[in-house]
């Protein structure tokens, strides 16, 4: 089972060190989609990351559309706090996409809206506005992971 990590236009590159190691350690596949707020020689993402930069295969996009012609036919997830269904009322699919945005703004509101089936959040507390990117990341990519069984994990 093959699972999919996209970040567009991440900000902060510790939160972006926090979730390679975790692509790392779970084996998903991590896309970054540009303008990106850092450098990938960034020391404070290399920092993040420690030593398990080795482990990860990553792939660089120009821009979303690029994201979208290079994986053309996918199955995308777009997560986000404006996001109606949870994410563990979805039975994610093998090779699918889990699509973040940016630390300040998410994702561009017409992903979210123009796909409502596909476009989930992160329960919360009113009034309170988000979970921090690397948290949200590895709380769905986990959910995928139980329900595939944890494939090559132990």
């Amino acid at each position: 089972m093959r699972l999919n990590i996209v970040l567009v236009e991440p900000e902060i590159p510790a939160n972006t060190g926090n979730i390679a190691r975790t692509c790392a350690v779970t084996g998903a596949q991590l896309h970054l989609v540009e303008p990106l707020g850092f450098s990938i020689d960034d020391k404070q993402l290399k920092r993040a990351g420690l030593d398990y930069w080795p482990h990860l295969n990553v792939k660089v996009h120009k821009s979303l559309d690029d994201f979208f012609a290079a994986s053309e036919g996918g199955i995308y997830y777009y997560c986000s706090t404006k996001a109606g269904r949870s994410y563990h009322d979805v039975r994610f699919e093998d090779g699918c996409y889990l699509l973040f945005g940016k630390e300040t703004k998410g994702l561009p509101e017409p992903l979210i809206f123009s796909n409502p089936e596909h476009s989930i959040r992160i329960p919360m507390r009113e009034g309170l506005r988000s979970l921090n990117l690397s948290n949200s990341v590895s709380i769905v990519v986990y959910e995928a992971l139980r329900q595939w069984g944890f494939p090559g994990m132990h």
